[in-house]
């Protein structure tokens, strides 16, 4: 896999905000085929930056229904893999640069 294909997007919540400010730990949206040892090199190649430790999970998909004109609509929201990426004492990811 491609270092490009393995991160989708940063994850901004204030969950998210809370932890990269008391932790130095950044959300990210990632690839569900990618393994932690990928999604640290691409970290580190693409912010330069050093990761100490990467953890994973997957959130599951969720039912949603929606009522309209013709009645109920069901449907599933996709699932998605996130990552948590812990750095190194001194670095840091700004986010907004790009904003």
């Amino acid at each position: 896999m491609q270092l490009a294909e393995v991160l989708i997007k940063p994850l901004i919540t204030e969950k998210a905000n809370s932890q990269q400010e008391k932790l130095k730990r950044y959300a990210f949206k990632v690839n569900r085929k990618a393994n932690k040892l990928e999604i640290k090199k691409a970290v580190e190649d693409f912010y330069g930056v050093s990761v100490v430790n990467v953890n994973t999970l997957v959130s599951p998909g969720k039912n949603k229904t929606k009522f309209t004109k013709d009645g109920f609509v069901k449907g599933v929201k996709p699932a998605y893999k996130k990552a948590l990426v812990t750095l190194a004492e001194g670095d840091t990811i700004d986010l907004y640069a790009n904003i």
